[in-house]
């Protein structure tokens, strides 16, 4: 299994981001995550830099691949534009841009004041969303009359010779096999093998890309601590995570949330067995590439740990 560095826009400002991009490369890690966030998930965590902007600094300071987790081409941002950033991307990085997509969450795609849509209906303004894309990275003039879009005479100049692979998230069956259909990849966080088999199944064995959290620190008290403080949404059950529409919302939600879930579910601490494990669960649930990001202030110390006591390990 392949092991990157996730880059999370909800918790470290620009600057932050691009230390880590840069570490993450000295330290051996395979490629980079990077979240797409018009707001964090709570006013604790504090950021939410323009990913696109965030994207092209990176290309300047490290040579690593870089995926979106994800990106949401729907609502907030209409597709052509998206398929413009991409093939910017894609150009800076000479090649080594992913497009990662999903159907997006209220907390971001509501913000300029339109119903946000239900599940099917954005699994389906996102597969045309992909269709329109895709054409648009071809670089000749598109004219497009969909159920959802609409795009006349357009055009994108600057596309790189092999236009961006887009893999598609997908954290139930439907949005699974929609991914298995029109994605080049998968894209998930939790570590469910029925769910990757079925995308692989469905796929003919395209790869899948997962991405997890650690809180490293010291003690595993104080990772806790930070975890807890900062990322107690992602205790959250069901489909909270879509739909609750402001930072507020979740911090009202997270109230439910515990400090003794976040010590049973959230790897904390630097004892490099406990990280190896969590990496072997998602290696057995079927993935080829996992994603790690750290909570809390000690994101170079993680780093550093990883790529001398961590990465070596992984097989």
């Amino acid at each position: 299994m392949r092991v990157g560095y996730f880059l999370s826009t909800e918790e470290y400002g620009p600057a932050d981001l691009l230390a880590q991009a840069r570490a993450a490369e000295e330290a051996g890690f395979s490629g980079l995550w990077i979240s797409d966030h018009f707001h964090p998930w709570n006013d604790e965590q504090g950021n939410s830099p323009f990913v696109w902007s965030v994207i092209g600094a990176i290309s300047q300071v490290c040579n690593l691949p870089v995926t979106t987790a994800v990106t949401c081409p729907t609502v907030r941002v209409h597709p052509a534009i998206v398929a413009q950033a991409a093939a910017t991307s894609g150009v800076l990085l000479d090649g080594r841009f992913r497009l990662g997509v999903g159907s997006g969450e209220a907390l971001n795609e509501s913000i300029l004041g339109g119903a946000w849509p239900t599940a099917d209906v954005r699994l389906e303004m996102l597969e045309e969303s992909l269709e329109l894309i895709r054409r648009l990275f071809t670089g000749e003039v598109v004219t497009f009359r969909g159920r959802h879009y609409t795009v006349e005479h357009a055009r994108l100049y600057n596309v790189p010779a092999t236009p961006p692979e887009i893999y598609v998230s997908g954290f139930g069956p439907k949005a699974t096999d929609l991914a298995a259909r029109i994605g080049d990849g998968y894209i998930s966080t939790s570590p469910d093998a029925e769910l990757v088999a079925r995308f692989k199944e469905g796929s003919s064995g395209k790869p899948a890309q997962a991405g997890a959290k650690v809180a490293y620190a010291q003690t595993q008290d104080e990772g806790w601590e930070h975890a807890y403080r900062l990322w107690p949404n992602a205790g959250l059950p069901g489909e909270l995570a879509q739909i609750l529409p402001t930072p507020e919302h979740f911090e009202q939600a997270t109230q439910l949330v515990t400090i003794d879930s976040t010590r049973e579910s959230v790897v904390a601490g630097n004892d490099p067995a406990q990280h190896l494990e969590q990496i072997r669960s998602y290696a057995d649930a079927g993935y080829d590439e996992l994603y790690i990001a750290n909570m809390g202030p000690h994101f170079l110390e993680m780093i550093e740990f990883y790529g001398q006591k961590v990465l070596p390990e992984v097989s």
